[in-house]
């Protein structure tokens, strides 16, 4: 099972966690077979709103400064795109618009 991982605690200074409510604009039409967990910190405090997705056996990537007002929808073509690659190597990320600039890392699969 794929697993999107969103931070619960991420916030620009002076703002609320958004987290959450990207965490549910994103259950929102996701994929069969994809879940939404919120995480107490994914340790990219300097760039809200982080999130992962990773697979058993798959590469993961961790994204972040994504706006959870515009891109819950790219959010849920990634999975898509994830479920599809085999090993869930993505190799045109262009489907991901504004996403695909928000990637900080690939984790290769063991």
């Amino acid at each position: 099972m794929d697993c999107i991982t969103i931070c619960a605690s991420c916030a620009a200074p002076g703002q609320a966690p958004e987290g959450t409510r990207l965490a549910e604009a994103v259950r929102d039409g996701l994929r069969e077979g994809c879940v939404v967990r919120l995480a107490g910190c994914l340790n990219v405090c300097h760039s809200p709103v982080a999130l992962s997705i990773r697979g058993a056996g798959k590469t993961a990537y961790l994204f972040a400064g994504v706006d959870p007002a515009a891109q819950a929808a790219e959010i849920r073509v990634l999975a898509d795109l994830y479920a599809a690659a085999p090993g869930g190597d993505i190799t045109d990320a262009r489907p991901l618009g504004g996403l695909r600039h928000r990637l900080l890392g690939r984790i290769p699969a063991a």
